[in-house]
């Protein structure tokens, strides 16, 4: 953790948004048919019970900024934790719904508090000439959580408690490992580094439309999320444990977002931007086309995962490109904006499907998919691309690692260079002597 290249650091960030991300939240769906079964629950109180991680995720969001300020960075990726343990040991022994709900809440928050946390510390401890590099191992953690649970539902399938007994046995090793190995910072706040400009008219409008077409892919995105595995078992008759390899599918072709983002700075982002809508339309319609055959129903996960990676991706690009200077804003807005979205429309395609049945409801949400593509040379391009007398020069960087150079900059308005770090104010305290960077306030 002392060494500047980040390396170390950005395994142990992927490790825990493994844990996080793609055990605490997203395995869940996995887990729908067996738990619905067993539970005896209806696909409306799925989706409600869904929607939950997503509400108690974006709650979280709001206050892991000053959390992580105020606490630093290992306190609040240990509180993270433990309300990750929490939340997956009581899923584990749910036997009604208001357990598992509550379950599942606790899981959202811990999602909501670790990235805050893990940037604050990478601020801090990682050399920011390659924070763009460590911010996509981190991101792709995701997937990779993902994947870690598709054996789980191979082997568990019809063990769904043991195996998120095992998720709780993870994440209370990555709450030990988080507190041996990251010190308690506050983020870097170089002592000349000029402060952001006050957030203009024209950023706002920016942002909203970036948080409307993020709302918009995570109202499409939760038919799949949360309903996937029970189409495919409810419609299509495939046994739950065959479930397992939609899900390594999407973290598989996950790992492919960020890649898809970062060109996607390099070249147009509302036309990326309606290519991987137009694929996470047809990733719907083709599961509800086909739901009895396999390996449709693996490629549709395929195109799924590569297409919703691709979109948080882009998603967080624009934000940190939007508000220069105010990583706890920029890139938090859309993400909140994507589980707002989904979980709006969690408790709709619950209610749907018991209404008019699950191939309808998919192809509803597809042709969502699609309007929402077709509305996307209105996705809001860079602050950089505004008229000449309005900046002064557009920047010739692109990609994540550009994105990030900009989040500090000299009073030129240039991005502050990379210094020795005795030469930067003292911005590793401690949990006494903390100093935090108010910038965004």
């Amino acid at each position: 953790m002392e060494s500047r290249s980040g390396t170390g650091f950005a395994l142990l960030g992927a490790s825990l948004i493994a844990i996080s991300y793609g055990l605490a939240r997203f395995a869940f769906g996995l887990f729908v048919p067996p738990i619905r079964a067993d539970l005896q629950l209806t696909p409306s109180l799925i989706g409600i019970i869904g929607a939950l991680p997503l509400v108690s995720f974006v709650l979280a969001t709001l206050v892991a900024p000053v959390a992580a300020d105020r606490l630093g960075a290992r306190n609040t990726a240990v509180l993270s934790g433990l309300f990750g343990v929490g939340g997956l040991g009581l899923i584990s022994q749910a036997a009604a719904a208001l357990p598992l709900g509550i379950g599942v809440f606790a899981c959202g928050i811990c999602t909501g508090l670790m990235m805050p946390a893990l940037t604050a510390a990478m601020q801090a401890l990682v050399d920011r000439s390659v924070h763009g590099r460590v911010s996509s191992v981190m991101n792709a953690g995701t997937s990779i959580g993902v994947i870690v649970a598709v054996p789980s539902v191979l082997f568990l399938a019809n063990a769904w408690r043991a195996a998120y007994i095992s998720f709780a046995v993870l994440a209370a090793v990555g709450v030990i490992a988080t507190w041996f190995f990251i010190p308690s910072v506050s983020r870097v706040m170089p002592s000349n580094a000029a402060p952001p400009a006050p957030i203009s008219g024209l950023q706002w409008r920016r942002l909203a439309r970036l948080s409307l077409f993020s709302f918009a892919m995570g109202v499409v995105s939760s038919a799949y999320w949360i309903f996937a595995p029970d189409l495919v078992v409810t419609l299509g008759g495939l046994t739950s444990d065959a479930t397992g390899w939609l899900w390594l599918a999407v973290g598989i072709a996950g790992l492919g977002g960020a890649v898809v983002a970062d060109l996607a700075d390099r070249n147009n982002p509302p036309i990326t931007q309606a290519l991987m809508l137009m694929m996470l339309a047809a990733s719907l319609a083709l599961l509800a086309a086909s739901p009895g055959q396999l390996d449709i129903t693996v490629f549709s996960a395929l195109v799924f995962g590569l297409a919703y990676m691709s979109l948080t991706g882009l998603y967080l690009m624009t934000g940190i490109r939007l508000l220069p200077g105010r990583l706890s804003m920029g890139p938090v807005l859309p993400f909140m904006a994507v589980s707002l979205g989904q979980a709006a429309g969690s408790p709709v395609v619950g209610a749907l499907v018991n209404n008019i049945g699950y191939a309808h409801t998919f192809a509803v949400f597809s042709a969502l998919g699609i309007l929402v593509a077709m509305l996307s040379p209105f996705y809001p391009r860079y602050i950089d691309h505004e008229p000449a007398e309005a900046v002064a020069e557009p920047e010739t960087e692109t990609g994540l690692q550009a994105a990030y150079d900009y989040q500090l900059q000299d009073d030129e308005g240039e991005p502050l260079q990379t210094v020795d770090p005795e030469a930067e104010s003292q911005t590793v305290g401690t949990e006494n002597d903390t100093k935090p960077d108010n910038r965004d306030a």
